[in-house]
């Protein structure tokens, strides 16, 4: 697929999904999913902004949305996180507000109070929670449910804020070792399994590696806000921590090191992991996001070295089948317009010696997500009526859309739709 076909196909998905009206919307995304940034009106509104703010369409449809969005209620509070209710739905108003001057400004300075007394509850349950000695749930601190998200909210809107710096003071505390149960834990083993739920599969817990759910987005957000100059008290310093940690769980493959989901209790005590099928490389596990992570790190260290072996670990990755054929989807968490759109940006900030790897990857990526042959109407057409995907923004149509649109212009994103991602 061709970058013009790419674009073909990301425009015929937002003409499908212009009106909310009219939108061949599944029950989920119009009902229970309707707060959900993931999934629900609002992820689907930041196409429209997308496209509009790189004039590739018109604003209305952007107001349509975020209007459809805002018709009832949203949850605040201890039950919203940053990807559900009110600071999901802030994330997409304020990626509109950016480009239109005055719009929204009543509704986000409502919505910034609201996260503003949520994060000071999340951070004081934190403290509590480091005082009495006790492990971490992910959803304390991941990018999807936790602080790591709220951080992410806050560097776009106000980076020098107190409330900013409280939460990478937390970050850095929370890459400090731990003691627990007799033996040494990175202080984000969390006892639950990956669902953020006991397993019996893990006994004893795991330390998630991920950038939705793991250390990778704790590592991401402490780079970038470094990269805009907002530091705290021993923020390079966890950064290498986090880096040596990501350093000492790599596989070397014959194309280059991989990381690991996560790491049990087993695996740490014996000191090495065990074996496994190949991983898929996508932004939320796997290579791709790990490598946008890392990369940013680097950059934010001065550490060329590592940033050219990041860089290298995605751009190997995208050319190892074994790794390629465990993506078996489009969208952007885990499928192939997500791979397409790490590695953009990626590329944006590439060393001279790895940049023109990372975009020879892209063109077979866009290929993949449509056959040859197939007309971008059709294609897009089985994105929106894919049942199981959704329309939504981290798995469905609009996402696909959404993370086509940089590799197919070969520009950057004009709104800030994927700093909620941690990857810019």
């Amino acid at each position: 697929m061709t970058a013009p076909f790419a674009l073909d196909l990301a425009n015929a998905v937002a003409d499908l999904l212009a009106d909310p009206e009219t939108a061949l919307l599944d029950a989920r995304t119009a009902t229970a999913d309707r707060q959900h940034l993931a999934y629900g009106l609002s992820g689907i509104a930041l196409l429209h902004i997308e496209r509009a703010a790189a004039d590739l369409g018109p604003w209305q449809r952007a107001h349509d949305w975020l209007a459809a969005a805002a018709r009832q209620p949203f949850t605040s509070g201890p039950d919203s996180h940053p990807f559900y209710g009110a600071p999901a739905f802030a994330h997409a108003l304020s990626c509109a507000a950016e480009h239109l001057p005055g719009s929204y400004q009543r509704a986000l300075d409502t919505l910034d109070a609201q996260m503003a007394q949520d994060i000071r509850r999340r951070l004081g349950d934190a403290q509590r929670r480091f005082g009495a000695g006790r492990l971490p749930l992910l959803a304390e601190f991941d990018v999807i449910r936790g602080l790591t998200g709220y951080g992410a909210q806050l560097l776009r809107r106000n980076p020098a804020s107190a409330a900013m710096r409280s939460v990478l003071d937390y970050c850095v505390r929370l890459t400090e070792p731990v003691s627990h149960d007799g033996e040494h834990l990175p202080g984000w083993w969390t006892q639950t399994g990956p669902s953020g739920r006991p397993d019996g599969r893990f006994p004893g817990g795991h330390a998630n590696t991920g950038v939705a759910h793991g250390i990778g987005g704790v590592l991401a957000l402490l780079a970038l806000a470094a990269r805009h100059s907002t530091l705290v008290d021993g923020h390079h310093e966890a950064m290498r921590a986090i880096m040596a940690w990501l350093s000492g769980w790599r596989e070397e493959t014959g194309l280059g090191p991989t990381w690991p989901y996560w790491v049990t209790r087993a695996e740490l005590r014996e000191g090495h992991l065990a074996p496994t099928a190949p991983q898929r490389p996508s932004w939320c596990y796997g290579t791709a996001g790990l490598a946008r992570a890392q990369q940013l790190a680097a950059l934010a260290l001065g550490d060329t070295d590592s940033q050219v072996e990041a860089e290298n670990a995605l751009a190997n990755a995208l050319t190892d089948p074994a790794q390629l054929k465990t993506t078996t989807d489009n969208g952007l968490c885990h499928g192939f317009a997500g791979l397409a759109h790490v590695t953009a940006r990626t590329a944006d900030d590439a060393h001279p010696s790895t940049v023109g790897q990372l975009r020879a990857a892209i063109p077979a990526l866009l290929t993949m997500v449509c056959p040859p042959g197939t007309a971008p109407a059709h294609a897009a057409k089985s994105a929106v009526q894919d049942e199981e995907a959704g329309v939504g923004f981290l798995n469905g149509a609009a996402g696909i859309a959404l993370a086509l649109l940089a590799p197919a212009t070969a520009t950057p994103p004009r709104s800030a739709w994927d700093s909620c991602l941690l990857i810019a």
